[in-house]
């Protein structure tokens, strides 16, 4: 492994900024995409940092400097960049072919893996995203309910799919009530329809859940939820809100769907299984694939039955050129192979001993900020107090600088910190990398004293 001190005197030379050859692709690429980039989630300041290569837990950009990654694809790297047994498994594949019409036996293989590990997860099919995977989930419990309508939580991300998309980006103007949150668009031009088959609730509110999930149930085919949402402020759901989502879904005979997308990191049986959340479908993606695209959608054989054509038509008929493709089965395969219960239990000490080191850091400063996170994820919050859902994870302008500058300073000591969502650690991370991330934040509280002065 790289020597952190290495990297860091690397990038503190050249300071946070993206480089002159960013610079130069941004301008190229300004004239061939909508605003210079494929994804909005790119993270820009004003322009963003082109990769050139990756090893482990350090990324290198395209001027040179050597950054350690704490988004790692948005969770999806769990092992870090370039994987050994994942190279391995997708080069020997890549010699065999990389698509076919037909099945092969790896797609049974990762299947089975899966299926083994997870409580309730009896059936599996394949798809190419989250977004899918999420989509495909909704579709079947409407299909196995007969009803339109679902539950979601207020500022939880599930991908881009209409009906999950409401609500998502909700803000203090358009929220609506405590026990009555709003069906906020996501975009202009969002069907009133889609806003009507959306009942939207608050994160560990268990009275509101109980309430309008009882209100709609009629028409609500599911209920989905993230076990910890990011966006939403990557809190743990308390047990009581659980049970009362739970218990009220299964009296009105309404689906539960967890979104494991990016939380299935949490452990060896996935995150619902640590917070005692028992759903009838999934929705698994990111680390499932290696690093390579995937999705997954599974659960109860009663409820996956509507995949089922072996008797005729489905009743949710499901397809895709790519699902299912040997490359994306051999690496998910070989990267869930090796994250065995002793990984997960290693990843889960050094999450748990950062977040100590973070909250002593904040504390010893008494800056007005806190962190949350479970295993091996993390966020920092410009909050005295950790929130408990998203209405009090929500920044105003204030807090929304202190986070600006605090990726700022992560950069210029040549750490790599997601701004507003989760940052994550890795399989080839080690005590060397949990101190410069925790060198991190006490160099931004030791040199931004009177900006947290702000939101004190």
């Amino acid at each position: 492994m790289t020597p952190v001190s290495a990297s860091l005197q690397t990038s503190q030379a050249d300071g946070f900024a993206a480089g002159p050859r960013s610079q130069a692709l941004f301008d190229r690429a300004r004239a061939v995409f909508p605003d210079g980039t494929t994804r909005i989630t790119v993270e820009r300041d004003p322009v963003p940092r082109y990769i050139a290569r990756a090893e482990g837990a350090y990324l290198v950009d395209v001027d040179g400097r050597r950054f350690l990654d704490l988004n790692l694809n948005f969770t999806t790297l769990i092992h870090g960049h370039a994987f050994a047994p994942v190279i391995a498994a997708v080069e020997s594949q890549m010699r065999s072919g990389t698509c076919f019409a037909n099945p092969t036996e790896v797609e049974v293989e990762l299947a089975s893996l899966l299926c083994a590990r997870v409580p309730r997860l009896e059936r599996i099919r394949f798809v190419n995203t989250g977004t899918e995977a999420v989509m495909f989930a909704l579709k079947a419990a409407r299909a196995f309910t007969g009803r339109c309508r679902i539950a979601k939580i207020e500022g939880a991300y599930h991908g881009a799919y209409d009906w999950v998309e409401v609500a998502q980006a909700s803000v203090p103007e358009n929220w609506g009530p405590l026990d009555h949150p709003a069906a906020t668009p996501y975009y202009r031009g969002m069907p009133a329809s889609v806003l009507d088959d959306v009942v939207v609730l608050r994160f560990n509110d268990p009275a509101g859940a109980r309430q309008l999930l009882s209100r709609h149930a009629a028409e609500i085919a599911a209920v989905l939820i993230d076990p910890m949402p990011s966006r939403a402020g990557l809190v743990a759901p308390e047990p009581a809100f659980v049970s009362a989502l739970q218990e009220t879904a299964r009296a009105y005979g309404i689906l539960v769907i967890s979104d494991e997308v990016l939380n299935f990191r949490q452990g060896y049986h996935g995150a619902s299984a640590r917070y005692n959340l028992q759903p009838d479908l999934f929705a698994l993606g990111k680390i499932i694939g290696g690093g390579f695209p995937i999705g997954a959608v599974g659960g109860l054989d009663e409820v996956m039955s509507v995949f089922d054509g072996s008797r005729g038509s489905p009743l949710l008929p499901q397809g895709g050129t790519f699902s299912a493709n040997p490359i994306s089965m051999v690496a998910g395969h070989a990267a869930m192979n090796a994250l065995d219960q002793i990984a997960f239990a290693r990843l889960e000490r050094l999450g748990s001993g950062l977040r100590e080191r973070l909250e002593g850091a904040i504390a010893r400063a008494n800056a007005p900020l806190s962190i949350t996170g479970a295993a091996s994820l993390f966020r920092v919050h410009p909050k005295p107090k950790p929130p408990r859902e998203f209405r009090e994870a929500h920044w105003n302008p204030a807090e929304a600088k202190v986070m600006k500058e605090m990726s700022r300073s992560f950069a210029r000591h040549g750490v790599l910190l997601p701004s507003g969502a989760a940052a994550c650690l890795s399989t080839p991370m080690g005590d060397a990398e949990i101190d410069a991330i925790a060198g991190g934040l006490e160099a931004f509280l030791a040199e931004n004293s009177a900006l947290l002065e702000e939101i004190s």
